[in-house]
């Protein structure tokens, strides 16, 4: 083999590699690379099954112990994903081996009083962050003093605590903890980690002095923190989207929606209402960004994110208010909104007008968040069962697959395979 003919073959087999490895994809924090729920991925398993009488496309199955309703998060040949046990009343995070299913590690992050918190939450809700060498992992820490429930219609007390935000290494050594800030709600807790460039961001809405921060992803160290209106619970993890030139972090919450400087916490716009508390997340376009909430009142919103200051007159483009979406975040598909509704509903809006192009009942009851590739969009809901649609005009059921748990966590996407975790395991999902 001539010198040239070596050079050719190895340039030849290096192409050859490139579509394999740009699949492959980490889903590194809530809903994945861009926090919207969207894989880039065109590989994705669409039907799948585990039974007693059959297992198709499940790669493999661990049991996960203690209970939590975070998702996994991916980083190459790692998952990472938080977990309550209970009866120690230790929260931790765990760390498993992306072929095998093998739990690698499990570390008690801290240990405290278990929270109040709604029959639909749990004690380990908040879905980790990783920038590829530290996981970044969130907790309410438990003081033991009670305090007494603001903004519910029965009186009562709830149990009062701390937000405390740390971070792992990849060996499981931590790096540092801090204490963010104080937080109450009769709801319990759930803020998941953003990374923007070198902070960690932090949502802390509660039924009190609610604010946003920023920490220092090496030190811990809080860059920026700002305090939110309104002082009411809310549970949305911000995205972070440049428009006009100018980088946002946006998000719902505390009967608002806000657009900060990611940087500083400089406060951009804001959009009074359209209801009191919300949970899903925003998704959005290289022109607009969509919001579903809420309670008490339902909406489905476009909004024009190039203003400055209260829009809330100019910049909402349509509203909806037919869907009874609360806790599942939407995805945006080529020109489609789908919002999954409470009740087990799917919805399909056309993103530019609001319109409703399709509406079926998928299942019983949805708790998890929307995915999607360019092809196929997964509505998981409570019973296990995934229905994959289309993305179209009309409803184009693809398949409906069962995994028999019940499943409160959203799916992860990464490298030609899905990762759900149910109330006891932890599913791999690919092409046998």
């Amino acid at each position: 083999m001539t010198l040239q003919f070596s050079r050719l073959f190895l340039l030849f087999v290096a192409l050859c590699a490139v579509p394999s490895i740009a699949r492959a994809e980490n889903w590194p924090m809530w809903r994945g690379p861009s926090g919207d729920g969207i894989s880039r991925e065109t590989d994705l398993p669409v039907t799948w099954n585990d039974s007693a009488e059959s297992s198709e496309n499940i790669l493999w199955k661990t049991p996960i112990p203690g209970t939590g309703y975070s998702s996994p998060i991916v980083w190459e040949n790692r998952l990472f994903l938080t977990t309550c046990l209970e009866e120690t009343q230790e929260r931790a995070l765990l760390s498993v081996d992306k072929d095998s299913g093998e739990i690698l590690w499990q570390q008690t992050v801290l240990t405290s009083p278990l929270e109040s918190r709604h029959k639909f939450n749990s004690y380990a809700s908040a879905t980790p962050a990783t920038d590829g060498k530290n996981v970044f992992v969130a907790f309410l820490k438990i003081s033991g003093e009670t305090v007494e429930a603001r903004n519910v219609g029965k009186p009562r007390e709830v149990t009062a605590g701390s937000v405390i935000l740390a971070a792992y290494n990849f060996e499981g050594e931590q790096v540092w903890e801090t204490s963010v800030g104080e937080f109450a709600s009769v709801h319990g807790f759930c803020s998941c980690p953003v990374i923007y460039k070198e902070t960690v961001i932090i949502n802390g809405d509660h039924d009190g002095d609610s604010y946003l921060a920023a920490l220092d992803r090496s030190s811990g160290e809080i860059r920026w923190k700002i305090p939110r209106p309104n002082q009411t619970r809310s549970y949305v993890t911000p995205i972070v989207r440049e428009f006009g030139g100018r980088e946002q972090l946006i998000m719902s919450g505390s009967h608002c929606v806000t657009s900060y400087d990611p940087a500083t916490g400089e406060e951009l716009w804001s959009v009074t209402g359209p209801t009191e508390q919300f949970v899903a997340s925003m998704v959005a376009d290289d022109r607009h960004v969509f919001l579903s909430a809420g309670f008490p009142t339902y909406h489905v919103m476009a909004l024009d994110p190039l203003g400055s200051g209260d829009v809330t007159d100019s910049h909402v483009l349509w509203h909806e208010t037919s869907a009874k979406c609360y806790v599942p975040s939407p995805v945006r598909v080529k020109d489609f909104l789908f919002v999954a509704d409470d009740h087990g509903i799917a919805n399909c809006f056309d993103a530019a007008s609001g319109e409703r192009l399709w509406r079926g009942r998928f299942g019983r009851h949805f708790s998890t968040s929307l995915t999607a590739t360019d092809d196929y969009v997964y509505f998981l809901d409570d019973d296990g069962k995934t229905t994959v649609v289309r993305p179209a005009d009309e409803l184009v059921i693809v398949a409906e697959n069962e995994l028999n748990e019940e499943c409160r966590a959203s799916p992860a996407m990464s490298d030609g395979r899905i990762y759900i975790r149910s109330l006891n395991h932890l599913f791999c999902i690919g092409e046998n």
